[in-house]
């Protein structure tokens, strides 16, 4: 048993009859009354983020994962097939286990981790940034942009983001794929 003082961002605990996953964590001492700590904790399994204060000291039930590399194959109906960079094994998950925020990102040959809890998968990251390419947008119009402005462009994912006036279609861009936003143009 693990307790407070063991908090670190990432770190994964059974809580409330879940898993969840450290996001931010704040240690508090005031002036008056015990200390304690004030989190942001997201749901491992729907993505849920709430606000959770423990008593400094309080015990949790730390969650053992193994993290491995996996490359995104393809899809089949509605299972993703992922394969094992070091084994070459290969894995089908749900659209449930994948998340929506992975799943507006991925690609034929997207570089994931894949975290286990012994041998279920508990989450699936992507990359923070990637560069991906523009299938669908608008033509920018010139003299249009003294305020910096935006359009919407389709990426090869399918998600449509903001992106400057200047961005053409066939132009591959740096997306920040938490966020869901427009970095940069690659040349």
């Amino acid at each position: 048993m693990a307790n407070t003082s063991d908090f670190r961002n990432g770190l994964i605990f059974n809580h409330k009859g879940g898993l969840w996953k450290i996001v931010e964590f704040l240690h508090v001492k005031p002036g008056k009354g015990p200390a304690f700590v004030r989190t942001k904790l997201k749901n491992v399994k729907t993505g849920q983020v709430v606000d959770e204060t423990f008593r400094s000291g309080e015990k949790i039930e730390v969650i053992k994962i193994e993290a491995k590399n996996y490359n995104y194959l393809y899809t089949d109906g509605s299972l993703y097939t992922f394969m094992d960079n070091e084994t070459y094994e290969q894995i089908s998950l749900t659209k449930e286990q994948l998340g929506e925020s992975v799943l507006d990102f991925l690609i034929e040959n997207t570089e994931t981790t894949i975290a286990f809890d012994g041998d279920n998968p508990v989450e699936v990251r992507i990359p923070q940034h990637m560069n991906i390419k523009i299938v669908e947008t608008d033509p920018g119009e010139r003299g249009n942009t003294a305020q910096g402005g935006t359009k919407p462009a389709t990426l090869e994912s399918g998600i449509t983001i903001n992106v400057p006036l200047f961005i053409n279609k066939d132009d591959i861009i740096k997306v920040d794929t938490r966020e869901k936003r427009y970095l940069e143009r690659i040349k």
